[in-house]
């Protein structure tokens, strides 16, 4: 009898211990998930106020806000859904993105682009564009350029598409955007961006890395792609953002809830948010000086 009850104090015991170590975890969990949460939300209230306050003057600024408008709209959902730190850190980066279309739009209107703002994931490999060039690629002409203008409205800030990088800079049409929207990108892509970046002394990259999702800073990439090494998936490493359809992060590989924003007013999908508590989003998914 008394082997018994000394059994089950032991196993009173150990349940005890169990919930205290369960109760704990989740506890630690939850701060983490809220510090993740609230950070998240500061980088989307600065983001938020450019856009309600900005309005572009040209073709440049005014498609930069648009931009910036729809990562806005998607941060604001992400964050709404969010329910690990990861999902928070990727709420966070869509709307970091989302300043660097700010920071394009004030600068193409002559304005000072204000604070810096903390590096994208693959941004610093993807390169940027770092002189003009004009292409003519399936039957369209395709320009890139360090600088915004009337042939060059549409910006970038740099990063990964789909696993590809895609420079910095100015471009006559989204040339990314299909990957950006279907997850993947199409025939041609490889040709496209040899002849708009070969030889480009910011683009670090030559058509064989860039199939294989690698950069020549990666010579893992540069294996692959000059030794015909197969043991790199052709689709390229997802970091995070990079694949837009956001499916390492629980939000599914399709549309990553981007509308296109190609002719859309910077704040045309904006009217129905409720800014205050991130409760509406419009579906989806300030400029204080200070840092992120």
């Amino acid at each position: 009898m008394a082997t018994v009850v000394v059994l089950l104090v032991l196993l009173i015991v150990v349940l005890l211990a169990v919930l205290i170590v369960s109760r704990g975890q989740r506890s630690r969990a939850n701060t983490q998930l809220a510090d993740a949460k609230a950070d998240a939300r500061r980088v989307i209230e600065r983001l938020g106020g450019q856009v309600y306050n900005l309005t572009g003057n040209d073709e440049p600024s005014k498609q930069a806000l648009a931009d910036a408008g729809e990562r806005f709209n998607a941060a604001g959902s992400q964050i709404e859904q969010a329910t690990t730190p990861a999902q928070a850190r990727l709420a966070k980066e869509t709307a970091l993105e989302g300043l660097y279309y700010v920071r394009a739009a004030r600068s193409a209107m002559k304005m000072d682009p204000g604070p810096d703002v903390p590096e994208l994931d693959g941004q610093r490999s993807a390169g940027k564009v770092t002189e003009d060039r004009t292409v003519e690629f399936d039957g369209r002409r395709i320009e890139a350029s360090a600088d915004p203008s009337a042939q060059t409205p549409n910006y970038y800030p740099g990063g990964r598409v789909a696993g590809r990088p895609v420079p910095a800079g100015w471009y006559s049409e989204p040339w990314w955007r299909t990957a950006l929207v279907a997850g993947a990108w199409g025939v041609g892509s490889v040709l496209l961006f040899d002849a708009l970046f070969s030889g480009m002394s910011g683009v670090d990259y030559n058509a064989a890395a860039f199939e294989s999702g690698y950069g020549d800073g990666y010579q893992a990439g540069l294996d692959a792609g000059d030794n015909g090494d197969q043991g790199y998936d052709s689709g390229g490493a997802d970091q995070g953002y990079g694949d837009p359809g956001y499916g390492d992060q629980g939000y599914g590989t399709g549309d990553p809830g981007f509308t296109d924003a190609g002719l859309a007013d910077p704040r045309s999908d904006l009217g129905g948010s409720d800014f205050g508590d991130y409760g509406d989003f419009g579906g989806f998914d300030s400029f204080d000086g200070g840092g992120i």
